[in-house]
């Protein structure tokens, strides 16, 4: 059984390249989408930096997201929420 760390508040996630976040240079990030709508998640190198890919986070939903602790995250929607997560036991 895993369980979650939580490390930080969860936030909004940003809606563009411009203001995308690191979550304090976290390595794993919890997201949930509040919605019933999709909504297009995009991880970039740095803000307006190079897109490093993307996915479709169908509505009431929630992932963990890994990644690199520089790499940015942004949202098509603000109803896409995070948090700086990690893995216990």
């Amino acid at each position: 059984m895993s369980r979650t760390l939580l490390l930080a508040d969860e936030i909004n996630l940003p809606t563009s390249t411009g203001t995308a976040t690191s979550f304090s240079s976290a390595t794993v990030v919890r997201l949930v989408n509040d919605s019933s709508s999709a909504a297009l998640v995009t991880v970039v190198e740095t803000q307006s930096g190079t897109g490093v890919g993307s996915m479709t986070m169908p509505g009431n939903t929630v992932e963990y997201l890994e990644k690199q602790a520089s790499y940015c995250v942004f949202a098509s929607s603000a109803d896409v929420k995070g948090a700086k997560v990690g893995f216990t036991g």
